[in-house]
């Protein structure tokens, strides 16, 4: 599966991995992977450690993602980008709305 989902032991970081190409066409595996377990959680991560690439529709549901847990209290990370799934985080200024390591 390109996404995947986990939570912690203690169920406080829902852990979100996403494997290769990021694009439209995992929507609504996506969209799944956090709007049930993430209601409950204190930190959201996504791991891109295995992300080839990453393409507008992707920071679309990012800016969704972010907009749809806004009300709660989940610090969202985005960690183990390569250089030009960053690069491109760079340039559409994504390192100001997100947390990313």
């Amino acid at each position: 599966m390109p996404v995947e989902s986990s939570l912690s032991a203690d169920q406080s970081t829902l852990l979100i991995s996403i494997k290769g190409k990021f694009d439209f066409k995992l929507l609504n595996e996506f969209r799944h992977a956090y709007s049930g377990d993430a209601l409950s959680v204190k930190n959201l991560v996504i791991d891109m450690r295995d992300t080839s690439t990453i393409d507008s529709s992707a920071l679309g549901m990012l800016l969704n993602m972010r907009r749809y847990l806004e009300d709660r209290d989940i610090e969202i990370k985005i960690i183990n980008c390569n250089q030009d799934v960053l690069n491109v985080f760079r340039i559409t200024h994504f390192n100001r709305k997100f947390l990313i390591e």
